[in-house]
């Protein structure tokens, strides 16, 4: 055995020893700073104006919407990643690596342009109040116009995790938010404060703390990861790895966007259902959302394993790994959610003075235990199929699931029967429950195996 075979058997026997717990904890603190980095600016902003902080929520709902496009790259790239390291393919896993980012790097190139120089257009789209237009605009132009570092950072996270560096991503994110507060108070408290940014200076905080991402970035995935970039990998042009990514990749960024559009659908509803249902909404959907972040963060440490797994052709690796992971997701969320129902009567007082409110978020805690019991498998299993390269079966059921249960019953149940917002908690679980069980049955039966993308 050479040298570079025992180097790549001892990264797939180290990436399959490892916990899940060691794996998903850094992925819980990426996301979990992800989230803070928006909140940042936010509440930072919230103290210099008002304005600016409608200006930038508006900006940042369109430069979201767009972003979704960089997961057609970013998420099929984690998968063939892990795969093609399962496998031992090192050659051929730089051609991955390049392939992956100059299309993503092209795609994200050619939105940031688009968002630079029509970004009024589509903030008059979005109907943003003409006080807030200014502000709106000059962020856009700057995030936007850049928005092509976070495309690239997503695809070196998605890297460093499938080689089990989960923990490299998280120190980013650490570095991310310590640059992008620190550039905050310059310019709007700081010695910066006279050159009166506002919005703007946000704006370059965010992007500077992203350049500076994208250059550790590089540095690691050269000395650590000891991976490639070269235009030799693209000549001649190898078109079954892109077609690779692509079928791997939109199906679950169509997944993503017809989410995305469900809940708008659903928040229309809600809205219609007056002022106490639409802040109860806010503040369940902000409790829940630690429980669903460490499913989330336990899916992909799994997504890690079974792709290494299913490329080395281990498939009884990959069953158990899941079922075990399933076991302990569901044991978690089951209990962190009995835990948000029984304090929801002093947690909902946190956010407001509302009994009304308070009152109706305790009925959807209480819906949202049962919620979990479909929602942990699904994200558990869904991610763990995607790693094995089955990702239509999810996908169509996906799409299929959360339009007719829970977009379609959240009206019915809500509004035709006047159940109010508890209706439209039974329709979302409902919707979760099902999905829940069907791709459960899918992975005990093995309709899974088979379809990985690295011979």
């Amino acid at each position: 055995m050479s040298e570079t075979e025992r180097k790549e058997n001892t990264l797939q026997d180290d990436v399959l020893k490892k916990s899940v717990f060691s794996l998903a904890i850094p992925i819980f603190f990426q996301m979990l700073l992800g989230i803070a980095l928006g909140y940042v600016d936010t509440i930072m902003l919230s103290n210099y104006s008002d304005t600016s902080v409608g200006a930038i929520g508006n900006a940042n709902s369109i430069i979201g919407f767009l972003a979704l496009a960089f997961t057609v790259i970013s998420s099929a790239t984690g998968i063939m990643v892990s795969q093609y390291l399962g496998a031992g393919k090192r050659e051929e896993l730089n051609k991955v690596y390049s392939v992956a980012m100059s299309f993503n790097l092209v795609l994200s190139v050619a939105i940031s342009l688009c968002v630079f120089f029509f970004s009024t257009p589509l903030l008059n789209v979005m109907q943003v109040p003409q006080e807030m237009m200014s502000d709106a605009d000059r962020y856009m132009k700057i995030v936007g116009g850049t928005i092509f570092t976070q495309a690239i950072i997503n695809n070196f996270s998605q890297i460093y995790n499938s080689n089990g560096k989960t923990q490299f991503g998280m120190f980013v994110a650490i570095g991310m938010n310590i640059v992008n507060i620190f550039s905050n108070y310059l310019l709007l408290y700081g010695p910066l404060q006279s050159l009166g940014l506002g919005a703007s200076g946000v704006a370059v905080s965010t992007s500077i703390s992203r350049i500076l991402a994208v250059i550790i970035g590089f540095l690691y995935f050269k000395r650590v990861i000891k991976g490639n970039l070269n235009l030799k990998y693209l000549v001649p042009f190898p078109k079954e790895i892109l077609n690779s990514l692509l079928r791997l990749g939109i199906p679950t960024a169509g997944e993503n966007v017809s989410y995305n559009l469900s809940q708008l659908v659903i928040g229309a509803i809600v809205n219609t259902m007056g002022l106490v249902a639409i802040n109860a909404r806010i503040y369940a959907v902000m409790l829940s959302m630690f429980t669903y972040m460490i499913a989330f963060a336990a899916a992909m440490a799994t997504q890690i394993q079974v792709g290494h797994s299913v490329g080395a052709g281990d498939y009884n690796f990959a069953y158990k790994r899941v079922l075990k992971t399933l076991r302990f997701g569901l044991i978690v969320s089951i209990s962190i959610g009995i835990v948000n129902f029984l304090l929801s009567p002093y947690t909902f007082r946190i956010f407001t003075n509302d009994k009304n409110v308070a009152a109706l978020g305790t009925v959807i805690m209480l819906i949202s235990v049962i919620l979990e019991l479909g929602r942990t498998p699904n994200i558990i299993i869904i991610n763990s199929m995607k790693a094995a390269g089955d990702v239509k079966f999810p996908t169509i059921l996906a799409i299929f699931s959360m339009w007719l249960l829970s977009a379609l019953m959240s009206y019915i149940l809500g509004v035709v029967l006047g159940m109010g917002l508890a209706g439209v908690w039974i329709a979302m679980a409902a919707d979760e429950i099902f999905r829940g069980i069907v791709v459960f049955i899918r992975w005990i039966r093995g309709t899974w195996k088979g379809k990985k993308v690295v011979s």
